[in-house]
C-alpha cells in the first residue's frame, strides 16, 4: 500500500463512522466555501467548485448543506476567511508527509500540526524540506464505465496526459502540473465532470514500513486527518501486503 492518502482504508475500517463522516463533511464545506469564493459561485463556470460539489455528492452529503454553504461564501462581508497553507516534515522512520490545510486561524493549525508530528516522533519542517521528495501531478480520475482503457487513453494523450492506468473500477489520469487544467478541461469536454479532478503529490522514493513502524505512522497520520484544518495528508511509505492485513484486522 503506497502511502499517499490511501492510510484511510484502514481507518475506515476501525469504527468512529459518525464522527469520520462528520469531519469530512466539516473538510467539504470549507472547500466548497473557498472555491466559491475564490472563482464564481456557478459550478458551470467554476471548476474547482465543481470538483468539489462532486465529491459532497460522492460522501452523500445533502444538496441544502451544499446550497447553503455557496450562499454563505459568496453572501458578502462575515464568515470565515479560509487561508491555503501547506505543511512539511519528517515523521517516524523518516517518512516525508506533506500537510495540506485550509484555516481561518493559522497559528493555531501550525501549533497543532507540530504537536501531532512531535507527539508521534516527528519534527515539522520548513516549506520545500520534503517536497522535494515528491512531483506535484494532476490526477483526474473516472469510472471504468465512461469509456473503454483505449479510449481513455487515446483522448488523455490527445490532451496532453503523462498517463492513464485502467483498472475495472477506476480510469486514473495523470498530467503534469502546468498542464492539468488543459487536460482536465479537455478529458470533460469529451467525457463529462469526473469523478475527481486534482493537484496531488506523488512521493519519488518510499520507505518500506514494517508492522511496528507502520502503526507508529497510521497514528500519526490518523491524529493529522482528525484535524478539521487538515484536508489532505500525503506521505512517502510503502507497507506490505501482509502487513496490511494485520493491520486492518
Amino acid at each position: 500500500m503506497a502511502g499517499h492518502s490511501q492510510f484511510k482504508n484502514i481507518m475506515h475500517r476501525k469504527g468512529a463512522q459518525d464522527a469520520r463522516r462528520g469531519r469530512q463533511f466539516a473538510k467539504l464545506i470549507r472547500e466548497i466555501t473557498v472555491s466559491a469564493r475564490q472563482g464564481l459561485p456557478d459550478p458551470a463556470a467554476n471548476p474547482r467548485l465543481r470538483a468539489a460539489m462532486v465529491a459532497a455528492r460522492q460522501a452523500n452529503m445533502p444538496k441544502d448543506t451544499v446550497d447553503r454553504a455557496i450562499k454563505k461564501a459568496t453572501g458578502g462581508a462575515g464568515g470565515e476567511d479560509y487561508a491555503e497553507v501547506r505543511y512539511e516534515g519528517y515523521g517516524p522512520s523518516g517518512v516525508a508527509i506533506i500537510v495540506e490545510a485550509l484555516t481561518d486561524n493559522r497559528n493555531r493549525t501550525a501549533s497543532d500540526i507540530r504537536s501531532a508530528f512531535a507527539k508521534h516522533g516527528g519534527a515539522l519542517g520548513e516549506t520545500n524540506s520534503v517536497s522535494f521528495l515528491f512531483n506535484r501531478l494532476g490526477v483526474i480520475r473516472y469510472p471504468a464505465s465512461t469509456a473503454s482503457a483505449d479510449d481513455m487513453l487515446e483522448a488523455a494523450i490527445e490532451a496532453g496526459a503523462e498517463n492513464v492506468e485502467s483498472d475495472a473500477e477506476t480510469h486514473e489520469v495523470t498530467a503534469a502540473a502546468d498542464d492539468f487544467f488543459a487536460v482536465r478541461d479537455a478529458l470533460e469536454a469529451r467525457f463529462g465532470a469526473p469523478e475527481s479532478a486534482r493537484l496531488d503529490w506523488r512521493p519519488t522514493t518510499s520507505v518500506t514500513l514494517d508492522e511496528d513502524r507502520a502503526a507508529s505512522v497510521l497514528k500519526l497520520l490518523d491524529l493529522l486527518d482528525e484535524s478539521d484544518d487538515v484536508q489532505n495528508v500525503y506521505a512517502n511509505f510503502d507497507i506490505p501486503d501482509a502487513v496490511m492485513q494485520k493491520l486492518s484486522a
